[in-house]
């Protein structure tokens, strides 16, 4: 028998169970255009993933995630004081579904620090497999030191994972040269073409056709050096020499090379180093923070717009969604709103509204002139729905008996049978029983009702030919299950049970969208809600 290595923990294989919640959408705390396919959600992020995973699998580009890094420390906002073995566990469960909600061509993108992320990469390894890392990235976080510590940390680190990881080679983008690089392209000779920098001809691997004399300005002959030669054909150098991009130094008897304008230049390959000149830092951060929200509402650990910027610029495309489900402070979300990119975020904590909201309301307002603003000329626009996450489905009663929650009110509760039972949650608007679709011919009616033989018998002459009906009701008399070859009564709260009973982990609720609009058909072809919600 062949052995794995693994890293294991207590509650490690413990299975994946999540309670059945409704995402509901909140019109008050929406702000700006409904039609832009952004969502803020406020409640657990574990819930928020399996209730968006039915409508969002598979779509995600980009997750960014900064999760808790577990440093036994107190934190204002959170707490970061995890036993080790829990912290594990709360991630893999929510690595897990995040990479069902990852398109073939999407990356996840996670901030941590030397605390967990040795732990963390041998985790993630096992969730997505080894050979679908990518990198760690080093990114400067501070550029100040700590006198008082035995090391000062000046960096952090972020752990890349692509779902495909040779199609993302070819789809992820490069980045634009700083104007610190741009200074290796000069214009000593005032070419009309402007600043350039010579790239010698010599390469390595000798080949017969691709050793010759070239003869400089001074007169003087070169070839290749010892072990080299020159890197493409004869009369590919006289095309260089014709279109007077050949160079031989500034004296005109140096080695032969040729001009490449940063006109043409590419955009530059990512590398693993991250510089605080590049990405920005904490302190950057921080003040980001304190200009949207004041002094005394400062998070310990923000995250700097430039470096979520970053992110994004090589993971995403205008138009791409893009997730984050520790959204903290809300910055995640606001650079995705500004760079035109589509967004969903999720923070359980009541900062969801004191700044995830308020944050992406100033930017939509275009009230927020910090961060990455002006650099990529925000200008205001655009809008998010807010969701609110749903309480428990079924709660216990007084004697112990499971029943549904009162806070469900009809809808919410139909929508949420619907779904957990494989139907498609979509009322029919001539037959009241048919509220939920499973096929061509089958439906699902849930009622809160008590199923009579006279109310049975009603339902039961309306059904077609061929045609089946499930009916979740809260309570009907036994004899009626066999009343009709075509009719299937079962009990509610039973029937969501019965699934945690043997551990399904099946439970994505749809999200219930707001009522439909005379501008619909403009809100389905912007993403904003689709048939099957």
């Amino acid at each position: 028998m062949k052995q794995k290595l693994e890293l294991t923990w207590a509650g490690k294989d413990e299975p994946l169970l999540v309670e059945p919640r409704i995402l509901l959408y909140d019109e008050k705390n929406s702000h700006g255009a409904q039609n832009m396919g952004n969502l803020l959600i406020h409640g657990d992020n574990l819930l928020a993933l399996k209730a968006l995973e039915a409508k969002y699998a598979g779509q995600a580009k980009c997750v960014y995630i900064d999760p808790p890094y577990n440093t036994q420390s107190a934190f204002t906002f959170y707490d970061d004081n995890f036993e080790h073995s829990l912290w594990l566990s709360m991630m893999k469960k929510r690595i897990e579904i995040i990479g069902k909600l990852l398109s073939e061509e999407g990356s996840l993108w996670i901030s941590i620090d030397d605390n967990e992320r040795d732990y963390l990469k041998i985790m993630c390894d096992e969730v997505f497999g080894r050979n679908r890392f990518i990198t760690s990235i080093s990114w400067q976080s501070r550029y100040s030191r700590s006198n008082d510590a035995i090391f000062s940390i000046s960096h952090n680190y972020i752990l890349i994972y692509a779902i495909n990881p040779d199609k993302w080679k070819v789809i992820r983008n490069r980045l634009e040269r700083t104007p610190e690089q741009a200074k290796q392209y000069k214009n000593p000779d005032n070419d009309p073409n402007g600043p350039w920098r010579a790239i010698p001809w010599d390469a390595p691997n000798i080949r017969p056709n691709l050793t010759y004399p070239i003869t400089n300005p001074k007169g003087i002959v070169k070839l290749p050096p010892a072990g080299r030669c020159w890197s493409r054909t004869k009369e590919q150098w006289d095309e260089i020499v014709n279109s007077g991009m050949a160079y031989f130094g500034k004296n005109g008897d140096g080695a032969p090379s040729y001009k490449a304008y940063l006109r043409d230049a590419p955009k530059i390959v990512p590398n693993t180093w991250w510089s605080h000149e590049e990405a920005g830092h904490t302190d950057e951060a921080k003040k980001e923070i304190v200009s949207l929200f004041g002094k005394k509402s400062v998070f310990d650990t923000p995250k700097p717009e430039r470096l979520i910027q970053r992110v994004l610029e090589i993971a995403t495309n205008p138009g791409d969604l893009v997730l984050d489900s520790f959204l903290g402070s809300g910055t995640t979300a606001a650079v995705a709103h500004k760079m035109n990119r589509r967004y969903i975020g999720i923070e359980m904590g009541d900062h969801a509204y004191t700044h995830c909201k308020v944050r992406l309301d100033k930017v939509i307002d275009g009230e927020d002139s910090g961060g990455i603003t002006k650099a990529v000329n925000w200008q205001g626009g655009g809008g998010y729905r807010f969701y609110e996450l749903a309480p428990t489905l079924i709660k216990l009663d007084s004697f112990g008996e499971p029943v549904i929650s009162e806070e469900y009110d009809a809808d919410r509760l139909a929508a949420a049978v619907a779904l957990n039972e494989g139907y498609v949650y979509q009322p029919d608007s001539s037959a009241f029983w048919k509220q939920a679709r499973g096929s061509e011919k089958s439906w699902l009616f849930t009622t809160t009702r008590t199923i009579t033989a006279a109310y049975l018998d009603s339902i039961a002459q309306d059904l077609g030919e061929g045609e089946f009906l499930t009916i979740a009701a809260t309570s009907f008399a036994p004899e009626l299950a066999k009343a009709y070859k075509n009719i299937t009564l079962r009990l509610i709260p039973q029937m969501l049970l019965k699934k945690c009973t043997f551990g399904v982990d099946n439970y994505n609720l749809p999200i219930v969208d707001p009522p439909k609009v005379e501008d619909d058909e403009e809100l389905r072809e912007e993403g904003g809600y689709d048939d099957e919600t």
